[in-house]
């Protein structure tokens, strides 16, 4: 299933690109040139999550931000499972079609996770790691488990897909600024129909469900990753993800730097994009 939606180029000034991903296509963008920079993004938003970002980043780097499957621009496949495990291999599908090498990565939120099992897959061509208000390891805390079973509850499923209960919901309180009625429209319309949610109705039961992936992740992202130079941009107001969890990302990656984003809650690209977009080019460019 195709999505029928044409963002505003004034919000979202970028061309669109499409691979072919197996299950379905996929949409992404590719703006400049430099450093590749992968950018991941979470539940329930795409790629115009980062435009910001990129908008500030692209004279710099190579900035390449997907929508995966079930989210976005992207199609949503008959048959497809949308697990976490299925959004890393067509995001790793898509970087080695572009031929990544020296790429630097960058995860939120559901990012975090996908990012880390592209990485750990293709170690040697990893330059970096940005990681900010996620993880990578078994949910190990009653705030994450118990949000995963009531998102997986009939009854907030059903908000979810028939509702849109995250757009509607979910993501203005998990940003610290307002989200204006043009950029919530642009959340909207990427699923306007109760069939177009299906991605984000999966990720919160993949909080428990994606455990066997999560616990290889915890072993084989310092394993694999630990030597890479490492940035944490953290949204200080998240009330899901908070500081407390950074030690462990301290662990993982003992060549980091830490930057506070003392006012952003979670979703801190649309609250602290510019502090965000400084951070790395100070750290990678």
């Amino acid at each position: 299933m195709t999505i029928e939606f044409t963002p505003d180029p004034a919000l979202y000034p970028f061309e669109s690109h499409w691979f072919d991903a197996g299950p379905g296509r996929m949409h992404y963008v590719d703006e400049g040139a430099g450093t590749p920079l992968l950018l991941c993004h979470g539940n329930p938003t795409w790629s115009f999550l980062y435009r910001h970002v990129v908008t500030l980043l692209r004279d710099r780097f190579r900035c390449i931000a997907m929508d995966y499957l079930g989210f976005g621009l992207s199609d949503r496949p008959a048959g497809f499972g949308y697990t976490i495990a299925e959004h890393a291999r067509a995001v790793g599908a898509l970087v080695d079609h572009l031929d990544l090498d020296g790429f630097v990565s960058m995860g939120q939120d559901w990012g975090g996770p996908v990012s880390m099992a592209v990485d750990v897959d293709r170690a040697d061509r990893v330059r970096g790691v940005v990681l900010g208000n996620t993880w990578f390891w078994p949910a190990d805390s009653m705030t994450m488990k118990t949000f995963s079973r009531v998102m997986s509850s009939r009854w907030l499923q059903h908000a979810i897909v028939e509702k849109n209960f995250f757009v509607e919901r979910i993501l203005p309180r998990g940003a610290a600024r307002p989200l204006g009625p043009r950029v919530m429209d642009h959340y909207r319309q990427v699923q306007p129909a109760p069939g177009l949610r299906l991605g984000v109705a999966e990720m919160p039961r993949q909080i428990l469900a994606a455990t066997p992936l999560l616990e290889r992740l915890a072993a084989e992202v310092p394993a694999r990753l630990g030597a890479k130079p490492a940035l944490f941009v953290w949204g200080m107001k998240d009330p899901a993800f908070r500081p407390g969890m950074l030690p462990r990302m301290k662990s993982a990656f003992p060549d980091h730097v830490v930057v506070e984003l003392p006012t952003a809650g979670h979703y801190i690209q649309e609250d602290a994009p510019e502090a965000i977009a400084d951070a790395i080019a100070a750290r990678f460019g």
